[in-house]
């Protein structure tokens, strides 16, 4: 560290995961921050999330690790299975990668423990606080999500497109605490499983449907509409669904990656700057790296333009092949007829010849080390 954050004023747009971790990062390089929430408290009424070891990797530099494992639970394999319950290929996290570390968390749990050492790392939290322009101070980060009045600020008006594709959230009292993800995949639909700390299940279902829902995951819904849509699926997933009680549901909408991240004195990242589908599970972890590399750079030069120039530089091309990847899964979970008759058969064989292989396509993701990238 060159020091370069020392005494400098930040303010972070957007209290969620983007926005924290990217002030605990800034606040323990010396920066000054102040974080505007547009919410009058810091919560999140949200399910469950998937963080691998690229973003634990963040964490850990942080020294969050030992508050996160107290409220998540490893991961140790994902299993794709059929829409009748069968596994097609396990895929097996911790023989494939021993020393990288996997956790399952209700996201509401990781926000607290981000607000938690925000606050005591300094961090000024302005609760209550919607920001429709941006704010006039010398850097201004907007990690202010989907609809951000930040990135708007730099690329203007844009409009995501419909996927096609409506998803359901819910959260399910369970005591099943088996290590892993299930997915079931059925033609036009899928549905993915994970259990998570204190007894509980998260389950995040998508079907392929013309019916156009809004954007953002807060509306409720009918749990019946959830079952009717997964009735033909077999193995757990009826006992799941007949427990839920309380579920949300959202379209799936497409945007592009930000074509403009910075400008000298305001940058984007997380969601602001790459939404992306939910079909890879990294969406809060690309987040967090974008959070420690934009710190990094900002600490390595006091030229703050250079640097966010240099963040955004390191930052583009990962973060756009993460998004593709979750588009082109979008597609492999959903597939009919004899496409999906094949590319089952295809991954039972690949399982039983080379186990290691399907896994080894997301090294690249897994292996990432932002840490070192940027220390």
């Amino acid at each position: 560290m060159t020091g370069a954050l020392h005494s400098r004023p930040v303010t972070v747009v957007g209290g969620g995961v983007a926005g924290l971790t990217t002030a605990i990062a800034l606040r323990q390089r010396g920066a000054d921050v102040t974080v505007l929430e547009r919410a009058p408290a810091i919560a999140e009424v949200g399910a469950g999330l998937q963080l691998s070891p690229n973003a634990l990797r963040v964490l850990d530099a942080l020294g969050l690790l030992p508050a996160l494992d107290a409220v998540s639970l490893p991961s140790c394999a994902v299993s794709l299975r059929d829409a009748g319950g069968g596994e097609v290929v396990r895929l097996d996290l911790a023989r494939h990668c021993p020393q990288a570390r996997f956790r399952l968390v209700h996201r509401a749990r990781l926000i607290e423990v981000l607000e938690q050492a925000a606050r005591m790392a300094g961090v000024q939290i302005e609760l209550d606080h919607p920001v429709e322009t941006p704010p006039e101070a010398p850097l201004v980060i907007g990690a202010d999500g989907l609809h951000s009045r930040i990135r708007a600020a730099l690329n203007g008006h844009e409009v995501p497109f419909f996927t096609g594709q409506t998803a359901w959230r819910a959260v399910i009292a369970d005591e099943d605490a088996t290590p892993e993800a299930q997915v079931f995949m059925g033609p036009g639909r899928h549905l993915v499983s994970y259990p998570l700390a204190g007894g509980l299940r998260n389950i995040v279902a998508v079907l392929e449907t013309r019916d156009w829902q809004d954007e953002g995951w807060s509306h409720p819904d009918d749990p019946a509409n959830l079952r009717a849509a997964f009735a033909s699926f077999g193995g757990p997933v009826p006992g799941w669904l007949a427990r839920v009680d309380a579920v949300h549901v959202w379209g799936l909408f497409r945007h592009e990656v930000a074509t403009r991240w910075q400008d000298g004195r305001m940058a984007i990242l997380g969601d602001a700057a790459h939404p992306t589908l939910p079909f890879m599970a990294q969406g809060a972890c690309m987040a967090v790296e974008d959070a420690w590399t934009l710190a990094a750079c900002l600490d390595a030069t006091p030229d703050q333009a250079t640097a966010l120039s240099r963040y955004e530089n390191l930052r583009r091309p990962r973060t756009a092949r993460i998004v593709a990847a979750a588009n082109d899964n979008a597609r492999n979970y959903h597939l009919t007829g004899p496409k999906r008759l094949a590319a089952h058969v295809a991954l039972r064989i690949g399982g039983k010849i080379a186990p290691n292989a399907i896994l080894s396509r997301f090294d690249w993701i897994y292996d990432f080390d932002p840490v070192a990238e940027t220390p």
